[in-house]
């Protein structure tokens, strides 16, 4: 059973009764977009993130009766944001999916495109990516349109690594950035609210008691980017949707 309530410009928030559910809600969502995308000349663009629910997203995907669904070809795989770490490091969004499911799938190293991390200047692994993501959408002036990001939300509020009270959640020229974050004291790599904007589609997959003041604040509260960068992504042109248990909407005003 699940329940679907409109934020309106905020988005469209489906809730799931268990978290073991979001999971199977993030792959067929993936599945759907790459259908959607099927009949074009150029692939589909997905943006993956860390966390909880896409790791379990990884048992799915190499699953044969979910990865034959799609011609893996017709598909580039990016992440939305990365720690400056080493792909081997157990830290490494990336390197986390490629343990997970892309190795064992044999997925062509043509198809996924970690960030860089192998690069000596996070800046240049910035600049890097953004141009990766520019060859591979054909758009090398204005902001590519990915097809489907999915992201993540902090209980402060963060989403892919663009953190509170950090320039990034202003950024309007660059796609990607480098920056140092305070609260963590550590680099990390990000695509920026332009491009993450600009997406056919964009989903937040958000789960446990931990997170429900946080959502109630996103997504009832007033607007605060600096305090709580999630509210900065509103697709320009695309759907914004929500995927969250029970226990995350617990304090939700609207139903």
């Amino acid at each position: 059973m699940r329940r679907v309530i409109d934020y309106g410009e905020r988005g469209q928030v489906t809730v799931a009764r268990k978290s073991s559910q979001l999971p199977l809600l993030a792959t067929e969502e993936l599945a759907v977009v790459y259908l959607r995308a099927a009949n074009r000349p150029q692939p589909a663009l997905i943006t993956l993130s860390g966390g909880s629910t896409p790791k379990a997203m990884f048992g799915i995907m190499k699953d044969p009766r979910f990865w034959r669904r799609i011609e893996w070809s017709k598909v580039h795989l990016l992440w939305g944001d990365e720690r400056w770490v080493p792909i081997e490091d157990e830290q490494s969004n990336a390197g986390e999916a490629l343990r997970g499911f892309i190795e064992e799938m044999k997925l062509s190293e043509e198809h996924y495109h970690p960030w860089p991390t192998h690069l000596t200047d996070p800046n240049a692994a910035a600049e890097a990516y953004e141009m990766t993501i520019r060859i591979l959408s054909g758009t090398m002036e204005g902001t590519p349109v990915l097809d489907l990001v999915f992201l993540g939300m902090g209980d402060d509020g963060h989403t892919a690594s663009i953190f509170p009270g950090t320039d990034a959640v202003h950024e309007q020229d660059r796609l990607a950035v480098a920056h140092h974050v305070p609260k963590l004291d550590a680099t990390r790599l990000t695509l920026t609210p332009p491009i993450l904007n600009a997406a056919r589609e964009a989903v937040f997959l958000v789960s446990g008691t931990g997170k429900a003041e946080m959502l109630h604040k996103v997504l009832d509260g007033p607007i605060d980017v600096d305090a709580m960068p999630s509210q900065a992504i509103r697709p320009t042109a695309g759907r914004l949707r929500w995927f969250v248990d029970e226990a995350a909407a617990a304090q939700l005003e609207r139903e």
